[in-house]
């Protein structure tokens, strides 16, 4: 049977618009932040937000001689954070929350270029990131390592060799995440220093270090999303205070 070239090319070219229309969808929809926790959260907070040329939202406090630089998860809001952030600016630590193209760090895993230029007073710098955002602040961190005290995961891991780097880390996730794939996280601990610092934060889940409802596949939390996220807040400040201590 003889194909006919024109029909072969107008079903190439609704396969072409499908695929295209998919992959709009797939990069439009994300996690928005819950913008009224967030305003509940932060009432009695006083460091106030920046927005920086490049969409990073940051938390600078005055005098801050600390400073976090975050990658936020998988089509996450970048704003989603702000409550970690805040929290954290209010103990004196800098934070910077880095927008990525469409919420996909790993469409620019060097978006973390240029921030600690911009602030020399602050001498400690760590990366740090949710999910996604934590295994591509790793992947930063493997050519930029040295200008750097540490490395925070947050329901993250690295595949990336940072074994043998002076980096410290700190792993924190919630024992009920259903995201997370445990498999992927306990193989890829080979990845750390052998000083990484592990927390398994009971009741939390996947989604609440940010504050953006609930994600599809996750766990039920058992703590409050404010509880996750103050709980974090305070295992930070104590790994910083002591990098800070052994430096």
């Amino acid at each position: 049977m003889k194909v006919n070239k024109r029909s072969i090319l107008f079903a190439s070219v609704i396969l072409l618009i499908t695929a295209l229309i998919q992959c709009g969808v797939y990069i439009t929809d994300y996690y928005h932040a819950d913008r009224d926790a967030i305003v509940a959260f932060q009432q009695n907070q006083t460091v106030t937000k920046q927005v920086l040329s490049d969409d990073t939202i940051a938390y600078v406090p005055d005098n801050a001689r600390q400073g976090i630089i975050f990658y936020p998860g998988g089509k996450v809001d970048t704003a989603a954070y702000e409550p970690l952030a805040s929290a954290l600016s209010e103990q004196n630590i800098a934070v910077f929350l880095v927008e990525m193209p469409f919420h996909l760090a790993v469409l620019d895993a060097d978006a973390a270029d240029g921030i600690q230029d911009q602030y020399p007073d602050i001498s400690s710098w760590y990366m740090a990131g949710h999910s996604l955002g934590g295994t591509m602040a790793a992947y930063y961190l493997e050519e930029h390592h040295e200008s750097f005290e540490g490395l925070i995961l947050l329901a993250s891991y690295s595949t990336y060799d940072l074994s043998q780097t002076q980096l410290n880390v700190l792993s924190i996730a919630g024992s009920e995440d259903q995201v997370l794939s445990w498999d992927q996280y306990e193989a890829n601990k080979i990845n750390l220093p052998d000083t990484m610092t592990e927390i398994i934060l009971e009741g939390g889940n996947h989604a609440q270090f940010g504050m953006y409802g609930p994600q599809s596949g996750d766990g039920q939390a058992l703590i409050t999303n404010e509880a996750q996220i103050e709980s974090t807040v305070q295992y930070i400040l104590k790994y910083i205070e002591k990098e800070a201590v052994n430096k």
